[in-house]
């Protein structure tokens, strides 16, 4: 008997709708549940709407450095429903564009919670309808960490909720030191909230090249955040005006208005029947896949963060992609998750493609290190301290660049490029011989005058 679907995807997120629609232009018929909004994190509660407050939070500085360049300006006021009602209306609109997508595409959505319910059976749960297909992709994404563990947790918001705060906090502690963390602390801050981040590692931005974070700690501080570092949260209490009081595990006690906790993402596969129907998870919760992203029941396969791989928007596309050529296009492809740009948003911008320098040390036994710190132009004037960094890390005797890592302004938009050359194996003497844009931060990268440290036999030598 034939079944009602060619593929089901569970999740309309990034990764799934992309899948969906590809899979019905390769002439599938398709259908795809989603209990949410569709978009996923990124669209609803993730990437944009945070980028767009990463935007709020930046007039602030751009007002008092404008006195520099001979601007005058009246009293600034900020206004927190203003920028709450825009930023909705602008999820909206882009939800509309996704849901416009998938319709055009011929793809089928259910708004219901979708669960395996056997074989090739998909229970719509808010329809009590049971559909069937032929192959299931699940895109159900991830979801904060609740921190479950900490008393008092429940009194907490995580990044879904801040950005549908009724108002804005005077003071917030932030729990983590990752990069929603490091991201929303330099959105309070600039919004002009009094912001501390609390971090149990020894350093904030762990996996990240340590010149980056050891500078973005002293940018963070500079900037008015206060990091703590090594210290965890012990218990939240709720005090009877609404305010919340934390006991830190040094002894100390911090009172604030709001605790956000940014301490990871889960896979967000619980309740979907996944061990029923013979999809292996692992520790976390994530599913595991093949290195084509099928799972051990042969008719299901899974995309995006949901498989604990890279928890990264354009990761989710690219293995929905690699999902239609290989299932719909007849073209076997694997994901490729080597050399994957990334992009931190925050004050300052990281932006940061292939290996870090610690990272390098434990496969070369020889690099070379090109290194720049120094005040951005744009500050000059302005007078504020900021320092920038840009990093190569390169392998001597190729001369292959390994690793580029950029702290300052428009890192990330570097980060998409250097990830260009990266990925055709480019090498220093590639760098030496393009020409400079002049004047612009990022011809440091191809100005070096030699390495700046050299590495020779895992230890360090002179220059």
């Amino acid at each position: 008997m034939a079944r009602d679907y060619d593929l089901f995807v569970i999740g309309a997120g990034s990764g799934g709708v992309r899948a969906a629609r590809k899979a019905a232009e390769a002439g599938a018929r398709v259908a795809i549940a989603e209990a949410d909004r569709v978009g996923g994190t990124c669209v609803i509660r993730g990437c944009v709407p945070k980028k767009l407050f990463v935007y709020a939070s930046q007039f602030s500085e751009a007002f008092e450095d404008s006195a520099g360049y001979g601007w005058t300006l009246g009293e600034a006021r900020f206004d927190w429903p203003t920028l709450v009602a825009n930023k909705d209306r602008e999820i909206a609109r882009l939800e509309g564009i996704y849901r416009a997508n998938l319709g055009r595409a011929g793809v089928e959505l259910f708004e219901s919670r979708a669960v395996l319910a056997g074989g090739h059976e998909v229970r719509l749960e808010a329809l009590g309808r049971t559909v069937t297909a032929d192959t299931i992709l699940v895109a159900t994404g991830g979801r904060p960490n609740p921190h479950a563990d900490l008393p008092g947790h429940e009194h907490c918001i995580t990044s879904n909720e801040a950005f549908h705060l009724d108002r804005l906090p005077e003071k917030v502690l932030i729990a983590g030191g990752g990069y929603i963390a490091v991201e929303f602390a330099g959105i309070f801050n600039g919004l002009g909230v009094d912001t501390t981040l609390v971090y149990r590692g020894p350093e904030l931005l762990s996996r990240f090249d340590m010149d980056l974070r050891r500078l973005l700690h002293a940018e963070t501080e500079n900037k008015g955040i206060r990091v703590r570092c090594k210290t965890i949260f012990s218990r939240i209490e709720k005090l009877s005006d609404g305010r919340l009081r934390a006991l830190l595990s040094d002894g100390s006690v911090e009172e604030a208005d709001a605790i956000m906790l940014a301490v990871g993402r889960l896979p967000n596969s619980a309740g979907l029947g996944l061990a029923e129907a013979g999809v292996k998870l692992n520790s976390r919760g994530g599913v595991i896949v093949d290195e084509y992203s099928r799972t051990a029941a042969g008719h299901i396969w899974a995309i995006g963060d949901v498989t604990d791989r890279l928890q990264l928007t354009p990761v989710a596309i690219h293995e929905a992609m690699c999902f239609v050529e290989t299932v719909y296009r007849g073209r076997p492809t694997r994901p490729d998750h080597d050399l994957v740009a990334t992009a931190v948003f925050s004050h300052p911008e990281i932006g940061t493609v292939g290996l870090t320098e610690d990272e390098a040390r434990k496969r070369h036994r020889d690099l070379d290190i090109y290194k720049a710190v120094f005040r951005p132009m744009r500050h000059t004037l302005s007078g504020r301290s900021d320092r920038m960094l840009l990093k190569l890390v390169v392998e001597p005797a190729s001369g292959k660049v390994l690793g580029a890592h950029v702290l300052g302004p428009d890192a990330g938009e570097m980060a998409q490029l250097l990830g260009i050359p990266l990925k055709m194996g480019a090498t220093i003497a590639d760098f030496d011989r393009t020409m400079a844009v002049h004047p612009t931060a990022a011809e440091e990268l191809v100005t070096f005058s030699g390495p700046t440290e050299r590495i020779r036999s895992g230890e360090t030598v002179a220059a």
